[in-house]
């Protein structure tokens, strides 16, 4: 992990070795930007993840168990999975691929049949067979900019806790919901620099600026760098029933 490492050795394709320093590194999606100095490298370039269908064909790079450069094939099982990440935040539009990845492929390349990396190989499932996940380019190429421009990404954080909650048929009935989920909020954080002081342990959060809030992944995608220091409309539900309130965030 970059994040734990004292020093980073880069080694080329035709064998040359270069130090390399951490520009950024974002535990919230398992990426991390490095630089070498070096001269003429051949690259590749982000293609778009937002535009692969189910079946279709992916590459897979890496070095899984210290095999260099092992390359294998499969197909795009599924998209828009949610990962979660070692801060707890979900990794949304994850890419589902059964192409073979193992201890070693992370970090590596996702890419389709014209080169283009589609996606950061991220994790694997252990216990199964085929299930393989990817950070989509799109996710990857966005967090690369701000960790090459900022040396980080800036999130909004609201200090609560809470858990995800399926709603009662007569709760969603009588509030007219369109979804029958949210979050039970268990903890609110006393911050001077947050504005949550109208929420209450037991409130459930289902809607943030108008859009659906169904669990703790939808919220965590919604507290994006624009939210950070301005005031929002949160919906909850209290006592079963629907009321509006403000909150501002502060930055994570």
């Amino acid at each position: 992990m970059v994040s734990k490492a004292t020093e980073i050795e880069v080694e080329t394709q035709d064998g040359l070795n270069f130090t390399a320093e951490v520009i950024g590194n974002d535990p919230s999606t398992d990426i991390a930007v490095i630089r070498i100095y070096a001269g003429k490298l051949s690259y590749t370039k982000f293609g778009d993840s937002e535009r692969l269908r189910v079946g279709q064909l992916v590459v897979a790079i890496g070095n899984p168990f210290g095999f260099q450069c092992t390359v294998t094939t499969g197909v795009v099982s599924a998209l828009g999975r949610s990962l979660p990440s070692m801060t707890g935040r979900m990794i949304d539009n994850v890419i589902q691929t059964d192409a073979s990845l193992n201890p070693g492929n992370s970090g590596g390349p996702l890419v389709i049949a014209n080169g283009d990396v589609v996606g950061i190989n991220t994790a694997i499932i252990p216990a199964a067979q085929g299930i393989c996940f990817a950070v989509g380019s799109a996710t990857a190429e966005y967090v690369a900019g701000k960790l090459i421009m900022h040396g980080r990404v800036r999130r909004g954080y609201l200090g609560i806790a809470g858990q995800n909650l399926h709603l009662p048929v007569r709760v969603t009935n009588y509030n007219g919901l369109k979804y029958a989920s949210g979050i039970l909020i268990q903890k609110v954080e006393d911050h001077p620099r947050i504005d949550n002081k109208m929420l209450k342990p037991g409130d459930v959060v289902i809607g943030f600026n108008g859009k659906p809030v169904r669990g703790i992944s939808d919220l965590h995608r919604y507290l994006s760098e624009e939210t950070i220091g301005k005031s929002h409309e949160l919906l909850i539900l209290r006592k079963g029933v629907k009321q509006m309130i403000t909150v501002t965030p502060m930055e994570l």
